[in-house]
């Protein structure tokens, strides 16, 4: 399972998401939505702690952080 997913349809690459990383794995990709923005992206799965601070920054609700158990 994915720990970070976006909602990439509602992404306006802010990239609030990728200045709160602590981890700094995030990045606005080439990818180019429906509205005409590039999306965020998490560019290692691996290293991701699952903090949610990107959540927390994104002011259009489109992250969401799956904690492993």
């Amino acid at each position: 399972m994915k720990k970070v997913t976006f909602n990439e349809s509602l992404c306006k690459g802010c990239g609030l998401c990728v200045q709160a990383c602590p981890k700094k794995i995030l990045k606005l990709g080439n990818k180019i939505n429906a509205i005409g923005y590039a999306v965020a992206e998490c560019v290692d799965e691996a290293s991701c702690i699952s903090c949610s601070f990107c959540a927390t920054m994104c002011p259009d609700c489109v992250i969401e952080v799956h904690k492993e158990v």
